[in-house]
């Protein structure tokens, strides 16, 4: 990439006239100007918007990149997130990714260009390590919900814990035959809430149920046709312990159509405490994640790297999972 002090070379100029310029805080003649705006064009010069921000104060202006605006996890978040923000005179540029890296790194790139100060990231996953460059290029970068290693600002949830104390509940009533829906294990949010499940049941003494633990399942579909498939494979948990409430709403509803009940015949745990999970029939037991909170305090914490300046220690929050209690478990 062409660096300022080439366009400044080409223009007969320094390198801080060429910032002038660009930046237009203090004025330069008519000709001096006309050069070096033919030098950026012609060079196609892309200055590094993030650093110029940061040097001549910042731009009050934080990039928000999530996988799936359409999940239900994300609203509660988003808005702990623009409530903190405006707060503290920042306004917040969302993007949504699809969970495409190519795109991805679209959005950085343009946002980078037009002046942010920062970037709250819930996009991590497997072959997204390149993000990790960023604070070591002076970006500010904290990532929540989802989690990119230990060297990096994060705030997530207590993952293993509430999964833990999920699975303990349903063994505190009796239930043993614990079927396990699970996401991908590539998000270390989904491992770790396997994790969770499998300490409880060694805890307890009880095995796995045999082909009832299922991963790379996501959302209420997935959840519908995995429930479908298992009973009609014959196979009768005593309880299904969803790893998603969208899943678990699915489940329930499989559960149904293959002409049993929820909680009388299988129990059914969730995990999220979505919006719609006090409203279904029956209402469903869950994890709760706490979703504003983690927008706020991951908020906070892009603030404080930006306003001080200083990338410091890399610090990981995280927050402590409560267990729901309503009707679909017996």
């Amino acid at each position: 990439m062409v660096n300022i002090k080439e366009v400044a070379k080409a223009a007969g100029v320094s390198a801080s006239t060429v910032s002038r310029v660009l930046t237009g805080k203090i004025p330069v003649s008519a000709e001096t100007k006309s050069r070096v705006l033919a030098a950026v064009a012609q060079m196609n010069y892309q200055p590094n918007a993030v650093a110029q921000g940061l040097k001549g104060g910042r731009l009050h202006t934080i990039g928000l990149v999530v996988p799936n605006i359409r999940s239900l996890v994300f609203p509660a978040a988003i808005r702990g997130i623009e409530d903190t923000a405006e707060q503290h005179g920042y306004t917040v540029v969302l993007c949504n990714t699809d969970e495409n890296i190519d795109k991805e790194r679209l959005y950085i790139e343009s946002l980078r260009r037009r002046l942010v100060d920062g970037f709250l990231f819930s996009t991590a996953r497997p072959g997204h390590e390149y993000l990790l460059d960023l604070p070591d290029e002076g970006v500010p970068v904290v990532f929540l919900i989802r989690q990119l290693g230990k060297s990096v600002n994060t705030v997530v949830l207590d993952n293993e814990g509430g999964a833990y104390e999920a699975t303990r509940y349903m063994l505190g009533r009796g239930l043993r035959k614990i079927a396990f829906i699970n996401g991908s294990l590539d998000l270390p949010l989904y491992r770790h809430r396997y994790e969770g499940y499998q300490r409880a049941l060694r805890e307890a003494g009880v095995g796995e149920p045999d082909k009832l633990v299922i991963h790379d399942i996501s959302g209420w579909d997935d959840g519908y046709e995995t429930m479908t498939e298992v009973l009609a494979a014959g196979l009768r948990p005593d309880a299904v312990f969803a790893t998603s409430d969208p899943k678990a709403m699915g489940i329930i509803r499989a559960i149904r159509d293959a002409g049993l009940q929820v909680p009388q015949d299988i129990s059914v745990m969730g995990f999220d405490n979505l919006d719609f999970s006090n409203q279904i029939d029956p209402p469903l037991t869950t994890v709760a994640q706490p979703f504003y909170e983690m927008g706020v305090r991951a908020c906070r914490r892009l603030i404080h790297l930006i306003e001080s300046g200083r990338s410091g220690r890399s610090k990981i929050e995280v927050l402590p999972a409560q267990l729901v209690i309503r009707k679909s478990v017996i």
